[in-house]
């Protein structure tokens, strides 16, 4: 395990590596996201203090995810060896129910209601990042999140 220190806008992991790692953040907030053929960036993960963030393919195969710093950050980075127990069960089970419910949300939940997860998830990174972002985590435009937001507003 190694710390280090990564600046805003650093990006960490490429699509297409090999040997990828695995990041627990001390400090700052991470992301992970894909870009399609036309450019267009899907965020997958947002990883604030305390959190894990790494593709999860194995250390031979060419990983899916490009992984950046959105803050100024320190991160502990981690090797992939399958006989070694790299985090906790509860971070892991933490991670993965994350993922499993956005995944559902995505399938089955309004802009509203993912909106309002979203918060309840990751409670200020709406602050820490860009509306675009945030919109492109939760599948929308950056016009109906302003919509969501505006809609969340008026019921206060």
């Amino acid at each position: 395990m190694n710390i280090i220190k990564v600046s805003k806008g650093e990006i960490i992991q490429r699509s297409g590596d090999l040997n990828t790692k695995i990041y627990f953040v001390n400090t700052g907030l991470l992301r992970s996201y894909t870009i399609d053929d036309k450019g267009k960036e899907y965020i997958y993960q947002f990883a604030p203090e305390k959190w894990i963030i790494a593709d999860l393919s194995s250390p031979t195969e060419p990983c899916q995810l490009f992984i950046d710093a959105l803050e100024n950050s320190e991160i502990t980075v981690i090797q992939k060896d399958p006989q070694i127990s790299f985090v906790d069960e509860v971070k892991l089970k933490n991670r993965m129910k994350v993922l499993q419910n956005r995944i559902i949300m995505l399938m089955s939940s309004s802009a509203l209601e993912r909106y309002i997860h979203f918060q309840e998830t990751y409670p200020n990174i709406v602050l820490r990042t860009t509306q675009k972002m945030v919109a492109s985590y939760l599948g929308i435009t950056p016009e109906a999140l302003s919509r969501v937001r505006h809609k969340i507003s008026q019921t206060k």
